[in-house]
């Protein structure tokens, strides 16, 4: 009869130890998912901005050094997204993604501060068009950021928690990184107005 109660409480503490594991990774793909959701609103972002400076290039023809600025920042925050989907959550990856992504909507907002000195492009249709989709995106960008960033928070939680904590050290289970944006000026969704 007491090997019995030993044999049950053993299966007892490894079924426990199981749901802690199985908990851990259902946690952490649930933020990869919610890094993905990220994932498709930069890329739209990101997809939209040739768009627009290749509208705005027949009006602001001789600000070239700030639509080449908008390209290049552009092109390093498509770089950043693919480091940061390559590893979700990875502190490096992440602060990379969250640089690159800073300096892009830093360039844009010079962009949309040019277009006042414009009124053929303040009143173009396809710009006005293209001006309130990356607005659109934008804010989709931030609810998502939240999500994952909430995904995340529920993931090292659980890690760092005892005793799900051994099980997350013995098993690799690294602390994931939120996406943050350093610069509060940076915060704000770029403020777009071609009326």
């Amino acid at each position: 009869m007491g090997l019995i109660i030993f044999l049950v409480v053993v299966v007892l503490i490894v079924l426990y130890f199981v749901a802690i594991y199985n908990g851990l990774v259902t946690s952490r793909n649930s933020y990869k998912n919610a890094f993905a959701q990220i994932d498709v609103q930069l890329t739209r972002r990101h997809d939209l901005i040739p768009n627009l400076v290749e509208t705005a290039k027949g009006y602001l023809a001789h600000e070239r050094g700030t639509l080449e600025a908008v390209v290049q920042a552009r092109n390093a925050a498509v770089s950043g997204l693919a480091g940061a989907k390559a590893n979700p959550g990875d502190p490096a990856a992440m602060q990379q993604l969250a640089s690159s992504e800073n300096a892009l909507t830093q360039t844009l907002g010079h962009l949309f501060a040019l277009q006042e000195a414009y009124p053929d492009l303040k009143a173009n249709q396809t710009m006005m068009q293209l001006s309130e989709e990356l607005t659109s995106t934008e804010n989709r960008v931030a609810f998502a950021r939240q999500a994952y960033n909430d995904s995340v928070l529920t993931y090292n939680n659980k890690r760092e928690v005892f005793p799900a904590s051994f099980v997350a050290n013995s098993f690799g289970f690294a602390a994931a990184e939120p996406l943050k944006i350093e610069d509060p000026a940076v915060r704000e969704v770029p403020k777009v107005s071609f009326s």
